[in-house]
């Protein structure tokens, strides 16, 4: 990755947007020691660390408040944007219609299947008044790779979607256009940032529009390699500390 260096080496980062599972966090769902003094030492040199996840705020809060972050996040894979107090900026919702329809190819294929809306996330059940609650993104979890990719193509051929991944075994669908790069363009347009002053570290399709469209896209060890062909640089994976290090060679050292 040297020459992508000698033309990155430029880049002004003032804006760090982390993935959370696969990146952030090791594989015990916890943030290392190196990784949590990387941040803060970024936070005290006064760039913006924003979690940029496919996970909803029930679940991210919890580490962007122990990490002591003080700006937006982007949740649900952009679906959701909350400010510094974690109050909403923007939300973007799944037609329940469309949910409806993703669960009845769910029971079709046998496939195991989540779904988050406003309140809560659903786990292989869903509620009786399905279509009276606020839906943010569907996702389905299927090990055979051949029903795998029938699913995809059904969820493809409907013209209706996002379709990414955060592994190799499942699928993640948000509402057309909507991924974490558009949720990080309206961060960094409230805060007067440019993508290009973003550094965007990522491991799986969900990732891969942010690690795109950011002035320097970082791809985990771990990363699917779909991932790692598309970023500028490739860290160390999730449990070898790669974010603290991605932070210290492009943030800290610069």
């Amino acid at each position: 990755m040297t020459v992508m260096e000698n033309i990155k080496n430029d880049v002004e980062i003032k804006l760090v947007a982390l993935d959370m599972d696969g990146t952030l966090l090791n594989n015990k769902g916890q943030v290392s020691e190196e990784n949590r003094k990387a941040i803060k030492a970024a936070q005290d040199k006064g760039i913006i660390v924003v979690l940029s996840t496919g996970r909803s705020l029930l679940t991210a809060r919890e580490h962007a408040d122990d990490l002591e972050l003080t700006s937006y996040l982007v949740t649900v894979n952009g679906s959701e944007i909350f400010d510094e107090k974690r109050e909403l900026v923007e939300r973007n919702l799944v037609n329940s219609d469309h949910i409806e329809w993703m669960w009845d190819l769910s029971k079709l294929h046998k496939t195991k299947f989540w779904a988050i809306n406003t309140e809560r996330t659903w786990h292989n059940e869903m509620p009786e008044e399905l279509h009276k609650l606020d839906w943010l993104k569907f996702g389905f979890t299927i090990e055979d790779d051949a029903t795998r990719e029938l699913v995809l193509k059904e969820l493809t051929a409907k013209g209706e979607f996002e379709l990414t991944n955060s592994t190799l075994k499942n699928i993640e669908v948000n509402a057309s256009g909507i991924h974490k790069a558009r949720g990080l363009s309206v961060v960094c347009s409230k805060l007067g940032i440019e993508m290009k002053n973003v550094m965007a570290v990522g491991d799986s399709r969900n990732d891969l529009m942010m690690i795109k469209e950011a002035g320097l896209g970082v791809a985990m060890g771990n990363a699917q390699d779909v991932v790692k062909e598309a970023a500028d640089w490739v860290t160390d994976t999730n449990e070898e500390d790669g974010v603290a290090k991605a932070i210290k060679k492009w943030v800290l050292e610069k």
